[in-house]
Parts: C-alpha cells; sequence; structure tokens
C-alpha cells in the first residue's frame, strides 16, 4: 500500500462533498507529475490524506482512498470545461485521473501551522519549501502521525 496527500480548495470540492457523494472521479489535474502518481502509481485501495488548499487555514481535513483504477480524465475533450485540452484524443489521451471514495473526516482540521510544528513530519514533501503539487506521495511514517492528529 502507498499513502498519499491529495489538495482540494474547499469551496471547489472539500471532504464533506466527498462524504456526501462517497466516490468521486478526481479530474481537472493538469500537471504532468501529478497525473503521472494517478496514472502510473496509486493502486486501488491507497490511502490518502485530503488536504484543503487556499483556505484560511489550510490543513488536513480527513482521508481518502483510491477506489478505482486510472482511467481518462474525460474533461480534457469537452470544450464546455475549463480542463479542456485541444491536443488530446480518445485515441491518445494526455491525462487520467482516479476515483478516491470518503474514508473519514477529522473532527477538526489539522492546519498547516501545526502540521509545521511536527518534528514527526520532517521531511514530508507538503512541507518543504516551493512545492505547489496537488498530488504528492507520503511516507507512511507522516500518515499514521497525521491519522494519529486528527483524532
Amino acid at each position: 500500500m502507498k499513502y498519499w496527500l491529495i489538495k482540494s480548495e474547499p469551496d471547489v470540492f472539500s471532504i464533506q462533498d466527498l462524504k456526501k457523494v462517497k466516490r468521486e472521479p478526481w479530474s481537472g489535474v493538469r500537471n504532468y507529475q501529478a497525473r503521472n502518481y494517478m496514472w502510473r502509481d496509486m493502486q486501488v485501495g491507497d490511502l490518502a490524506i485530503f488536504y484543503h488548499s487556499n483556505a484560511k487555514p489550510p490543513g488536513v481535513a480527513g482521508v481518502a482512498r483510491v477506489a478505482s483504477e486510472p482511467y481518462p480524465d474525460p474533461t480534457q475533450w469537452d470544450p464546455a470545461s475549463e480542463y479542456f485540452d485541444e491536443k488530446s484524443t480518445e485515441q491518445k489521451p494526455r491525462w487520467w485521473l482516479v476515483d478516491f471514495s470518503f474514508e473519514k473526516e477529522f473532527p477538526q482540521l489539522i492546519p498547516l501551522d501545526k502540521l509545521r510544528e511536527q518534528a514527526k513530519l520532517e521531511g514530508m514533501v507538503l512541507l518543504q519549501k516551493g512545492t505547489r503539487l496537488s498530488i504528492t506521495p507520503v511516507e507512511k511514517k507522516h500518515f499514521d502521525h497525521i491519522v494519529k492528529m486528527g483524532k
């Protein structure tokens, strides 16, 4: 099993939204490294920390689970979508996604500032300067510590 961090702006799609719909395609990712994580590295059953970005405060809101094998992101072919990619074809898709399912919502958001205070999270990609990827790998020890903080 692998562990991940997925980011979403809560006013776009929050942990509460995932809880309500139970399962959601993680569409609209337009960074090649983040795409590659979904396309090549994620496996059904992997767990992900659900992070609310661009929020006040930003922080970890809960846990999600990879719920599907990767498949082409249909938004790439929809001219009405902000994620439309005219260079992508159904024969040769450029963008891939996986579905995530709801696992748990933490009773309280764990703010980014609190995460930064944790010596046990040293080296976590999220806490490194300049990290802006919407999907990053997470070490098991970091995942376990954050889940413990969320209780």
